[in-house]
């Protein structure tokens, strides 16, 4: 039985494939205006916060009309506060809720074809308006001929077409960025690497459903955590069929407590099942947005997707696990210490303010909900840090931060009350009672101890405040902060003038392409090169008018 339903109509970058030269052009045109936007906030710093969310507003926009190569690029640049403003983050952020459907036929063709047999031999009945969305598939519903309820993830069609064709672009574009030295320190040839191999990897849905396996196999032995079966018979790389299992979405709090559903046990069961995954198994799901997780009726935590798994060498495992328990004890040089060790922190750079902020973090939200005013206390140490760029985050960093971060939101959406001490409790008193004989564990079991009796040997309250002053004091230093505005004055001249020469840049480029284009079989197309150069050569005098203003302004402020 098909459910009819009304399917999208074809979007823009599905067209990308038939004409790879105009996908270069609003790659190289979206990159540029991208980047332009970057070194102007990081000459500003911290006080054009709306100006950086309406550009933040236009990159989701961009990401999405590029489509899902560009929107799993941006997913990961969410958890980069070392590349980009916060202002970006939290935009790119959005980019789960607003992915759009392919058409249910084209799904359709793509199970048939990768089953090989047509729909109505394949299940009792199937869905056709799709469940849940993503960047790089669609989920439908459907029932087999045995009566199992399942669903099934289809792939967006031309998925590997594009992004082979994505990727070649991007690697040549990298490999010109790459000559400015502003951006080489960057290392993006690295970050293209990672995104290149990852995202292969995430297209191939028999090593989604390994993950699903392993993951189910990890947390066999925890009743309140379920984890979907995978049908292999009806599997392949660009099909994935799953065991059905609904739940309430993991952040709905009013659907949750009307269900009767204690909310404080789901946070802490959210949080220790992800404490085992990343101290015990070395194995986690790094993108655990509210759309992979959910909650059943009987207060079980389910988790959906599979295709973003990480995996920990031990030598990380151990330093996670000093690093956690190092938080829990507020002991600032030995978080300093495993971030080192780790290769998260640069040995040669200036650590004093770095020190300052894993202390006020540690003094100010350990045991507390976070207020973000507190941050506008060390706004100035976190722009001198980012400016040192002390901060290196590897791949494996990288997924942890963002997996960390996004279960941090939902618990706070929850509950803004929650503090990461009390919701895993649970997970620390069972590691202290447990044995075990792998080195892992036995590490695990040592550190619990340690922390458990630390915190039971603990002074009352006015000595914890004296030794705190004490803390305060051998670590303080001054901080000058200086306003000038003919520095301001000049950072505004030297935007204008970097908007200049990118619309010197954009001219030029879109003339050599319309000219290029000429010569080929697609001489046609060569109207859009010409019209965006039009429409740079107006941009540049635009910019070059205000630039004029901008110093005829500045002459008149100085004398």
């Amino acid at each position: 039985m098909l459910i009819p339903f009304d399917s999208p109509k074809s979007l823009h970058w599905q067209q990308s494939l038939r004409a790879p030269i105009v996908r270069q052009l609003e790659i190289f045109s979206f990159t540029m205006q991208f980047l332009t936007f970057l070194l102007w906030d990081r000459l500003t710093g911290a006080n054009r916060g709306k100006k950086r969310q309406r550009r933040a507003k236009w990159l989701v926009d961009r990401l999405i009309n590029l489509g899902p190569t560009f929107i799993k690029i941006g997913q990961s640049l969410s958890t980069r506060a070392d590349l980009i403003p916060l202002e970006y983050i939290e935009q790119l952020t959005q980019l789960q809720d607003r992915v759009p459907e392919f058409n249910s036929q084209e799904a359709i063709r793509v199970i048939e074809t990768e089953l090989g047999q047509t729909l109505d031999n394949l299940f009792e009945s199937f869905t056709v308006s799709p469940l849940a969305c993503a960047s790089l598939g669609q989920v439908h519903r459907a029932r087999l001929l045995s009566g199992e309820e399942v669903v099934i993830k289809v792939q967006r069609p031309n998925l590997e077409g594009l992004f082979n064709l994505d990727f070649e672009l991007l690697h040549r574009l990298t490999r010109w960025l790459n000559i400015f030295p502003v951006v080489k320190k960057y290392n993006l040839e690295a970050i293209y690497q990672e995104f290149f191999e990852l995202l292969f990897q995430e297209i191939d849905y028999i090593h989604e459903g390994k993950n699903a396996e392993r993951f189910r196999e990890n947390f066999k032995n925890y009743p309140q955590v379920k984890v979907p079966l995978v049908y292999w018979q009806y599997t392949t790389r660009r099909v994935l069929t799953l065991e059905y299992v609904p739940g309430i979405k993991v952040d709905d709090r009013e659907t949750l407590l009307a269900n009767g559903i204690n909310v404080d046990g789901i946070i802490q069961l959210g949080i220790c099942s992800y404490l085992k995954q990343l101290l015990q198994d070395g194995f986690f799901q790094s993108d655990p947005h509210p759309g992979n997780m959910a909650v059943s009726q009987e207060g079980e935590l389910i988790f959906y997707d599979f295709g973003t798994m990480f995996e920990l060498k031990s030598v990380a495992k151990d330093q996670m696990i000093e690093t956690f328990f190092a938080i829990l004890r507020k002991d600032t040089e030995t978080v300093l210490k495993t971030l080192m060790y780790m290769g998260l922190i640069e040995p040669v750079v200036e650590l004093q303010p770095v020190r300052n902020i894993v202390q006020f973090l540690l003094d100010e939200f350990r045991d507390k909900p976070v207020d973000v005013r507190a941050f506008e206390q060390i706004s100035d140490q976190v722009y001198l840090m980012f400016k040192q760029q002390p901060f290196r985050l590897p791949p494996q960093m990288t997924f942890i931060i963002k997996s960390v971060t996004t279960l941090d939101g939902i618990a706070r959406s929850l509950d803004p009350q929650y503090n990461l001490l009390a919701a895993s409790q649970p997970f620390v008193k069972s590691l202290a009672v447990s044995g075990g004989t792998t080195k892992t564990m036995l590490t695990l079991a040592n550190q619990a101890r340690t922390f458990l009796k630390q915190q039971w040997q603990k002074g009352n309250k006015n000595e914890r405040m004296i030794r705190k002053l004490e803390e305060k004091i051998e670590r303080g230093n001054l901080v000058f902060q200086v306003k000038s505005r003919e520095n301001e004055r000049l950072l505004k001249r030297i935007y204008l003038g970097i908007k200049v020469l990118i619309n010197v840049c954009l001219l030029g480029f879109s003339i050599i392409s319309a000219i290029f284009l000429l010569d080929t079989n697609y001489s046609k197309l060569a109207i859009i090169p010409f019209s965006l150069a039009g429409l740079f050569a107006l941009f540049f005098l635009r910019s070059s008018m205000a630039l004029l203003i901008q110093e005829r302004l500045d002459k008149m402020l100085d004398k």
